[in-house]
Parts: structure tokens; sequence; C-alpha cells
């Protein structure tokens, strides 16, 4: 007898592999954009003296 699918437990962990990706491509853009940040203050305390 085959096994009836489990359509919400596949559902959450879409959802939950989602979630997943979306916070690692949010922190990348945060060290990016604190990078970013950072290299222009350096850039900006370089002309200044």
């Amino acid at each position: 007898m085959a096994r009836t699918p489990n359509y919400n437990y596949e559902r959450q962990e879409r959802d939950r592999q989602k979630a997943a990706k979306k916070a690692e491509k949010l922190a990348a853009k945060a060290a990016a954009k604190e990078e970013r940040t950072k290299s222009e203050t350096d850039t900006e305390t370089e002309t200044e003296e």
C-alpha cells in the first residue's frame, strides 16, 4: 500500500528552505553594505589628511 503524501510537511520544508536562503542573501547584502560603508569612510579619511 502506498503512503499518503504529507503536503503540509512538504510545504513547511519548502518555506523553511526559502526563509534560510532569504536570510543568507540578506546577511550577504548587509555585509556588502557594511564593507562598502567602511571603504567609503576610509577613502574620506585619506583625502582629509
